[in-house]
C-alpha cells in the first residue's frame, strides 16, 4: 500500500515505526495519558482498534462524581482523589462538566446502620440491607468532609416525608425523607475524551501520534505489530515503554503481547435512555439516586431532554456479547415503578440502550457492588524482551481520568529517566478553555462569535462544543451548502462535514454515536441516511459505500439491543 492511500492516523504511525512510548487503547484512561505525556515532550503514539472512547468509556452513567457508596466499601483514598478531581473538572472542563443535583429517596430511618459495617468488615460479603436515613446521613457528612478547602458544590441538605413530597409530587408516598446533595454532570463523555485527544495531539506537535482503528495484534522481537483494522497493513512498532490501557481487555492485549496475565474481572452495567416527558418532569431536574431492593445504586438521569435509567453491575466473560438485556429493561422499568408508581414506562418509550464493561479487576467471590473502583498499574514486559517495559493500567473511572494518567505517565517517565515538566493539575481542556460561566460573559462571548449563524445558532454550538464552537461555527459560514438536517434539526450539514474534516471520523458511526449525541437522542436511525449524504464528499465515499455505512451504522446503534432484528416500524 502506498502511503498516500493510508489514513492519516495510521499513515504517522506506519512511516515512523518507533517511538519512547506506545499506548495500547483509546478509551478516556489512554488518551489522558497521551495528553499528559506529550505535554511533557515524550514522543508518544496511541492505537486504539476501534474508534476512539468507543469501548468501556463509552458506556458511563454521564456523571463525574466523588463515589458516596465507595464510603461503605472503605475506599476513603479513593472518595477523597474523586471529589478533588470532580471539583477540577468543574473549573477545567465547564462546558461539558456541570453541577448537578442528586436526590436519594429514603425509606426507613435505621435500616443497615449495624449490617453496614459488617459488610464493610467482611470485604462486601452477606446479604445487602437496604440504607436507612440515619446510615445515608453519616455517609453524607463524611462525604461533604472532602470537599472542605476548595470545595465547588454545596453540602447536603434532608427533607421529611412532607416537604419530600411536595418536592417531587410523584415519588412513592412510603418515602420518609430525601437527602440532596450536589455531584456533577458529564454531558458529553466521548465530546470530553476527543477534547483530551486534541490537545494531547497540539502539545506533543510532530511527536504525538494517535490512530483509531489501528489493533495491537502481536508481538516481533519485542515490537507491537499493529495492524491497520481498514486495510489490513501491518507494521511492527518499537518502543522503550508500551503501556496498556486497553480497559476490559488488558489481560487480552497482554496476552497477544506474549504477556500473559491474569488482571480484570469487569462487571457489565447497562442503561436505557427514554423519551418520556411525564418522567422528565418528575424528576424536577435532579437525578434520583438510590437503592433498589436487590442492595444495587441506580438511578434516574434527566439529559438532554431525555431520561437516562440504569445501572446494572453483573458477571460478564468478555467473550460474551456486550449488550442490555431483555431482563435488564425489565429491571429498569421495575425500579422506576418503585420509586416513581404513578408514571407508566414502557419499552415503547426506549430510544437507546448501552452497555460496558468496567475495567474492575478480578475479585473472586466479592459481590460486583463491593469491588474495588479504584486503579493500580502492574509491570511487566513486551515478548520477554527486557528493554520493552508493559505497563497495564488495571481499573480507572471516568472521574478519577487525570490523576490515574499522571499516576501512569510519572511510571512511564521513571522508566524512561525522564523529569516531569508540568503538572495536568488545573489545565483547561479543550473547549473548556476561555468557556465562559457567568451569564454577563456568555453573552459577550456568544455576540463576538455569532456573524453568520445567529445567536440562538451560536448558543447551541457553545454549549455543544465549548469554546471550540469558534473553529464548528467559521467552518458553518464557509459552507455555502450548510443547512440543517431534515431529521435532526439541531444539527446542520456544514457542522457535520467540519467534525468528518477534523475529528479522526472513519465510519458513519462514528459521527452518530460519538462525534455527535444522535444516537442518545434517538434520532440516529432517521438522520443516518442525510448525515451519510452530507459528509460522503469528505470522506470520499460513492453511492455503494454510502449505503453501507448506512446498514453499518444503524447497526452499531441497535448494537446493545437483543431485541433488533434489522427491521423498525
Amino acid at each position: 500500500m502506498q502511503g498516500a492511500q493510508r489514513r492519516p492516523g495510521f499513515r504517522a504511525i506506519a512511516e515512523r515505526p518507533y517511538a519512547d512510548v506506545l499506548i495500547v487503547g483509546g478509551g478516556i484512561n489512554g488518551l489522558a495519558t497521551f495528553r499528559d505525556l506529550a505535554m511533557q515532550g515524550v514522543d508518544v503514539a496511541l492505537v486504539e482498534r476501534g474508534d476512539f472512547v468507543s469501548g468501556a468509556s463509552a458506556a458511563s452513567s454521564h456523571m463525574i462524581h466523588g463515589g458516596i457508596r465507595y464510603l461503605e466499601n472503605g475506599e476513603f483514598r479513593l472518595v477523597a482523589e474523586a471529589v478533588t478531581e470532580r471539583n477540577a473538572l468543574l473549573r477545567t472542563a465547564p462546558h461539558y462538566v456541570r453541577p448537578l443535583q442528586t436526590t436519594i429517596p429514603i425509606f426507613t430511618t435505621f435500616s443497615g446502620v449495624l449490617s453496614a459495617p459488617l459488610r464493610f468488615l467482611r470485604h462486601g460479603k452477606g446479604r445487602p440491607r437496604e440504607r436507612g436515613a440515619a446510615l445515608i446521613k453519616i455517609g453524607l457528612m463524611i462525604y461533604d468532609s472532602f470537599s472542605r478547602g476548595g470545595g465547588r458544590v454545596p453540602r447536603h441538605t434532608f427533607h421529611g416525608r412532607r416537604q419530600s413530597l411536595e418536592r417531587f409530587p410523584s415519588l412513592n408516598p412510603a418515602v420518609r425523607y430525601t437527602a440532596t446533595y450536589w455531584d456533577a454532570s458529564l454531558h458529553d463523555p466521548e465530546r470530553l475524551a476527543l477534547d483530551v485527544l486534541r490537545d494531547g495531539l497540539a502539545a506533543g506537535g510532530d511527536r504525538a501520534r494517535a490512530a483509531n482503528y489501528a489493533e495491537a495484534v502481536g508481538e516481533r522481537d519485542g515490537r507491537v505489530v499493529v495492524r491497520d483494522v481498514e486495510s489490513g497493513e501491518e507494521v511492527a512498532f518499537a518502543a522503550s515503554v508500551v503501556v496498556n490501557a486497553s480497559g476490559p481487555w488488558t489481560d487480552l492485549t497482554n496476552d497477544a503481547l506474549g504477556e500473559s496475565t491474569r488482571f480484570m474481572g469487569g462487571t457489565k452495567g447497562s442503561h436505557i435512555v427514554l423519551d418520556h416527558p411525564a418522567l422528565l418532569a418528575a424528576t424536577g431536574g435532579h437525578e434520583l439516586f438510590f437503592e433498589h431492593s436487590d442492595g444495587r445504586i441506580v438511578l434516574i438521569y434527566p439529559l438532554k431532554g431525555r431520561v437516562l435509567v440504569g445501572t446494572t453491575d453483573l458477571e460478564h466473560d468478555m467473550a460474551d456479547p456486550i449488550v442490555c438485556t431483555e431482563e435488564e429493561v425489565d429491571y429498569f422499568i421495575a425500579l422506576i415503578r418503585h420509586v416513581l408508581p404513578d408514571i407508566e414506562v414502557d419499552r415503547s418509550s426506549i430510544v437507546y440502550r448501552f452497555s460496558g464493561v468496567r475495567p474492575l479487576p478480578g475479585h473472586g467471590d466479592l459481590a460486583p457492588g463491593f469491588v474495588s473502583r479504584d486503579y493500580r498499574i502492574e509491570r511487566g514486559s513486551i515478548g520477554g524482551a527486557t528493554d520493552a517495559a508493559l505497563l497495564s493500567l488495571v481499573g480507572g473511572k471516568w472521574t478519577t481520568f487525570r490523576a490515574s494518567a499522571a499516576h501512569l505517565a510519572d511510571r512511564v517517565l521513571d522508566v524512561l529517566a525522564v523529569p516531569r515538566r508540568r503538572s495536568t493539575r488545573g489545565v483547561p481542556i479543550g473547549g473548556g478553555r476561555g468557556f465562559p460561566v457567568s451569564e454577563r460573559a456568555r453573552h459577550g462571548w456568544i455576540a463576538e462569535h455569532d456573524t453568520g449563524v445567529g445567536f440562538a445558532r451560536a448558543s447551541v454550538l457553545l454549549d455543544r462544543y465549548g469554546t471550540v464552537a469558534a473553529e464548528v461555527i467559521a467552518a458553518i459560514v464557509d459552507d455555502p451548502d450548510d443547512a440543517p438536517l431534515a431529521n435532526a434539526p439541531g444539527y446542520s450539514t456544514g457542522e457535520l462535514r467540519h467534525l468528518a474534516r477534523t475529528e479522526h471520523v472513519v465510519h458513519l458511526d462514528d459521527l452518530l454515536l460519538r462525534r455527535t449525541s444522535l444516537a442518545f437522542i434517538g434520532e440516529a436511525e432517521g438522520a443516518a441516511r442525510e448525515v451519510a449524504d452530507a459528509v460522503a464528499p469528505v470522506l470520499g465515499w460513492d453511492d455503494s459505500a454510502v449505503a453501507a455505512e448506512v446498514e453499518r451504522a444503524i447497526a452499531a446503534v441497535y448494537a446493545a439491543d437483543p431485541s433488533w432484528t434489522g427491521v423498525r416500524s
